[in-house]
This record gives C-alpha cells, sequence and structure tokens, in this order.
C-alpha cells in the first residue's frame, strides 16, 4: 500500500513539475539581436510619437554602428551604438535634453573634427536629426510600436521605398563612401541593384549575397515593401 501512494505521489510530482508557466514579459526587451524592445507596447503606432526600434535604431545602425566606428567590435572612443541600451550609456543621452546628450551634440557638431559622422561620410540629414531630437526630447524611450498590418499599396520609391533605403542603408552606400562600390543613395543607383537582384538577395540574406543591412535584418513589412516594388519594375514615382 505504502508503495502505491508513494507511486501516486511521484507521478502527480512529475505532472506538476512539467507544467510550465506564461513567459513573463520583460520590459525593455523584445529578445532580438539588436537590443531594441517593446517595454510591453502593444498599441498601434502613434504619428506623434518617435520609436526607438523603428525610427531612431536604423538611422543609428546604418550611419554609426559599423566596423571602424562604433560597433562593438570597434568601440571608437568607448562608445557603441548598436542598441538601446548602448545608445543610452555610452552615447550619454540624456532624456527630456538634447544640449546635455552627447549623440545628439556630435550630429549636430559645425567643427568638422567633431561631427559624427565623420567626414568624408555623409551628415545625417535635417529630418533624421530632428527625429533624433524628438525622440529625446519625449524621453529617450525605448518604446516598440505595430500596427498589426503593413501598407503594400501604391509602392513607389518617392512614396515608401526611399525611407527605407535612406534609415538603413545610406550611411554605408552613398556618393561619398559607396562601399562595395554600391550607392542607394538617389533613385538611379538603388534601380541599378533593384534590376540586378542584388537588393532582395541582400536584404532576405540569401546564399551568394552579402547580407544587409550589417548586423541586422529590416522588418518583415520593409522586406515586402521593398520586394513588391522591385516586382513592380522598381517605380520612382
Amino acid at each position: 500500500m505504502n508503495r502505491i501512494i508513494w507511486g501516486v505521489f511521484f507521478l502527480i510530482t512529475i505532472v506538476l513539475g512539467c507544467k510550465h508557466e506564461p513567459d513573463a514579459i520583460i520590459v525593455g526587451s523584445n529578445n532580438n539581436n539588436n537590443g531594441g524592445g517593446n517595454n510591453g507596447n502593444t498599441k498601434p503606432c502613434d504619428s506623434n510619437i518617435v520609436y526607438f526600434e523603428r525610427d531612431i535604431l536604423p538611422i543609428l545602425n546604418s550611419n554609426c554602428a559599423m566596423s571602424g566606428c562604433h560597433d562593438p567590435g570597434t568601440a571608437e572612443e568607448g562608445v557603441i551604438l548598436n542598441n538601446y541600451q548602448n545608445i543610452i550609456r555610452t552615447g550619454k543621452v540624456v532624456p527630456y535634453n538634447t544640449s546635455s546628450s552627447d549623440l545628439y551634440e556630435v550630429i549636430t557638431e559645425t567643427r568638422l573634427d567633431k561631427l559624427m559622422p565623420p567626414p568624408p561620410k555623409s551628415k545625417l540629414s535635417p529630418t533624421q536629426i530632428a527625429l533624433i531630437a524628438k525622440w529625446i526630447n519625449q524621453g529617450a524611450q525605448n518604446l516598440y510600436c505595430d500596427n498589426g498590418t503593413c501598407d503594400t499599396t501604391n509602392i513607389t520609391y518617392s512614396g515608401k521605398v526611399v525611407n527605407i533605403i535612406k534609415n538603413n542603408c545610406s550611411g554605408c552606400h552613398n556618393a561619398t563612401l559607396a562601399s562595395g562600390g554600391i550607392n542607394v543613395d538617389n533613385y538611379q543607383g538603388l534601380s541599378v541593384i533593384a534590376a540586378n537582384g542584388k537588393l532582395v538577395g541582400s536584404i532576405e540574406g540569401l546564399q551568394g549575397f552579402i547580407a544587409m543591412p550589417q548586423g541586422r535584418k529590416l522588418d518583415s513589412c520593409s522586406i515586402k515593401q521593398i520586394k513588391i516594388w522591385v516586382n513592380k519594375g522598381y517605380p520612382n514615382n
């Protein structure tokens, strides 16, 4: 009898031990490779809010967090700009205060020897600088948003593709710094690699192509929009 009782007890213990609790929500991290996060935010995107993962991280990854500059391997002057935690810490970003944030100071420098990205790399555009300023002034939060849908209508270069490319690729592939001999800083340059298959091959990370952007992958909606654009014959307008 005792053997039976202990056997039942042992079986119940095993069953209960195999029951998994729901995964906890880790605030400030969505466990991806670039260190972005969702802060538990599942609300649709608000046009008045700057979202770190969608709006800020691509700009810094494309223009700063590259080999020889501010990637983890190089960490020029101790600055690493590849994810939220490193950007805040090593970029010395002070929430709600652009004037006290080193990151903002170096991208708006008038002295060429202090400006980032440094020449001959292209300076961030006024739109990109304004976006970073707005992000800091809104508290430099690690926000993520997802509308749950991907707009696949009227996909043209000037309508949607240009912003994806400028924020993710133009930092390395522009007229001044045409890494790999590729310049995607304008329609003509991008249409060339759209036609020869390099654009889709790179963003998809297909065999035989160098995966781009460096060290990460575009979000699924951006990839889908670019593929539609290429399949439509890469219209400009």
